[in-house]
């Protein structure tokens, strides 16, 4: 019994440590799921305009288990930040896709429709709500910036893209925020934008190292200027909240 309890015994002191890397590398990793991993594909790509690598995209996004009216959801969401003839192109590219597929004999899921929203408050109040949980901040201070220069824009901000867009269910607002980041990091230029929706992507529960993901994913699908650009923008978001 001795002889068998010490054999057993060392064999547990040998393996520990690789167990031990296993778990901590696989809680390192927290990697996204392959549905998010193509919302980023897809959203950055459509609002690139590449339509071309779009379409390969579309296809490994229903494989991947999204659902039509997931990236239905998808494209309309990227309209706010990238413009209708973006997202419109996106859908038609879809549409193609889908043809395509069934020609091969290939159905893929519809999924749920959007439910209804019954909130009897304004859309203003119900706006500001959904903001205020994304954002973590009270949304009662008077407006500045860009919102006391131009009221109308905090308004239809509230009004149309947090109630109207944010509100509807089939994407989560974490799914909502990868759209998101994934179109600034595609436009350019959007650098405070980029870092405030990463810091509400790490309000809805996205983990630096799913963050790191994301760009990889960008640098890989978009190209190594997009990539560093988000980056760098990512590190100073994880860095101002000790997480880097």
């Amino acid at each position: 019994m001795n002889k068998v309890f010490i054999i057993g015994l060392l064999t547990t002191i040998l393996l520990f440590p690789q167990y031990m890397f296993a778990q901590n590398n696989s809680t390192d990793r927290m990697a996204l799921q392959p549905k998010d991993q193509s919302i980023i594909a897809i959203s950055a790509l459509t609002a690139k305009g590449d339509l071309v690598n779009l379409k390969p995209a579309l296809n490994k996004g229903l494989e991947s288990g999204l659902t039509i009216n997931e990236i239905k959801e998808a494209i309309v969401h990227l309209y706010a930040y990238c413009g209708f003839p973006r997202s419109i192109r996106g859908l038609q590219t879809f549409m193609e896709v889908i043809d395509e597929r069934k020609e091969k004999g290939l159905i893929d899921e519809t999924g749920p429709d959007i439910s209804p929203i019954n909130n009897e408050a304004s859309k203003y109040d119900r706006g500001k709500q959904i903001l205020a949980e994304l954002t973590k901040t009270p949304q009662d201070g008077k407006p500045a910036g860009y919102a006391a220069f131009a009221p109308v824009i905090e308004v239809f901000l509230k009004e149309h893209l947090f109630a109207d867009i944010f509100e509807r269910d089939i994407l989560t607002y974490a799914q909502r925020e990868l759209v998101t980041v994934s179109v600034i990091s595609a436009i350019g230029g959007a650098e405070p934008m980029l870092r405030s929706h990463l810091n509400i992507c790490l309000n809805v529960g996205l983990s630096p190292q799913q963050l790191k993901e994301f760009v990889d994913i960008i640098q890989c699908t978009l190209g190594d200027k997009e990539g560093h650009d988000a980056r760098a923008v990512l590190n100073e978001v994880l860095k101002a909240k000790n997480l880097d």
